[in-house]
């Protein structure tokens, strides 16, 4: 049974910082490709960020680029997502998602991909 768990969502002020982190069990991690999607009230999901089974080759999203930063350790089958000068607009539930749909796309549902439950990420401006 493939497991997807985030942690390191919060509050946190416009301008400031959070990292998530993502633990990946029951599949073999570094073989898939890992991405972050993010849902806000009322919006289909995301796609935030992506990364390769080497680390090598990553996306972003328009609206992120340049401030967030993806990474994984295939040795502990973890991906982060470094997010910084954090943007009222950031708000929402952040997904960690393995063998992740189209990161270029919104989706309308978690049918595609291993998910988690979600962090939650709110920026008070």
């Amino acid at each position: 049974q493939v497991q997807v768990v985030e942690s390191g969502g919060g509050a946190v002020q416009a301008g400031g910082s959070l990292r998530l982190s993502c633990v990946v069990s029951g599949l073999s991690f570094d073989e898939y490709a890992m991405g972050w999607f993010r849902q806000a009230p009322g919006n289909k999901y995301e796609g935030v960020s992506c990364v390769d089974w080497s680390g090598g080759m990553t996306y972003y999203s328009a609206s992120v680029k340049g401030r967030f930063t993806v990474s994984r350790d295939n040795a502990k089958n973890t991906v982060y997502l470094q997010m910084s000068s954090l943007k009222s607009e950031d708000t929402a539930m952040y997904y960690c998602v393995a063998d992740p749909p189209s990161c270029a796309d919104e989706v309308d549902s978690r049918s595609f991909g291993y998910w988690g439950q979600g962090t939650q990420v709110t920026v008070s401006s």
